[in-house]
C-alpha cells in the first residue's frame, strides 16, 4: 500500500470519491481537485474549466468541458453538487501548474448548490483518506 500520510486532507472540506473537494460557503461550493489527485497526475499542464452558467449534476462529469491534463493523463472533473457554475478561476486556467503547488488554495470553480441534502453524500476528511488508502491497493 502506498503511503498517503504525506498528503493533505483538510478537515473543513467535503470530498467526492472521484477526488474533488468542496468548501461550502452558504449556498455556494468552491470546488477543486485534491492533493491525492494532483499527486497521481503529477505535472499538470492544462486545465479545461467548466462553462459559467452551465448546469452540473452531482457526481457527473462537467462535460463537455471540465478536465485536468498532465504529462501522464487527462482526467475529467466531476461535480460534488447539482447546480449552476457561477465562476471559474481564470488565474488557474492560465497557470494550471499552480495545482501542483497547492491543490487546496487553487480552486477551479464556484457553483450554486441547488440541493443542500446532497451534502450527505459527500465524504468527510477521514472517510476520504480511508477511500484513498483503499484505492492505493
Amino acid at each position: 500500500m502506498s503511503d498517503v500520510s504525506g498528503l493533505k486532507f483538510p478537515s473543513e472540506l467535503k470530498y467526492t470519491p472521484t477526488h474533488e473537494w468542496a468548501r461550502i460557503e452558504g449556498d455556494v461550493a468552491i470546488v477543486g481537485i485534491t492533493s491525492f489527485a494532483t499527486h497521481h497526475l503529477t505535472d499538470i499542464v492544462y486545465l479545461e474549466a467548466p462553462i459559467v452558467g452551465e448546469k452540473a449534476l452531482q457526481f457527473k462529469e462537467l462535460a463537455p468541458e471540465g478536465a485536468v491534463e498532465s504529462v501522464k493523463a487527462s482526467t475529467p472533473i466531476y461535480s460534488p453538487f447539482s447546480g449552476k457554475i457561477l465562476e471559474i478561476n481564470e488565474d488557474l486556467v492560465n497557470s494550471p501548474e499552480k495545482l501542483n503547488a497547492d491543490a487546496y488554495v487553487n480552486w477551479i470553480y464556484k457553483m450554486k448548490i441547488e440541493n443542500k441534502a446532497e451534502l450527505s453524500k459527500l465524504l468527510d476528511a477521514a472517510a476520504y483518506k480511508t477511500h484513498c488508502e483503499h484505492e492505493e491497493h
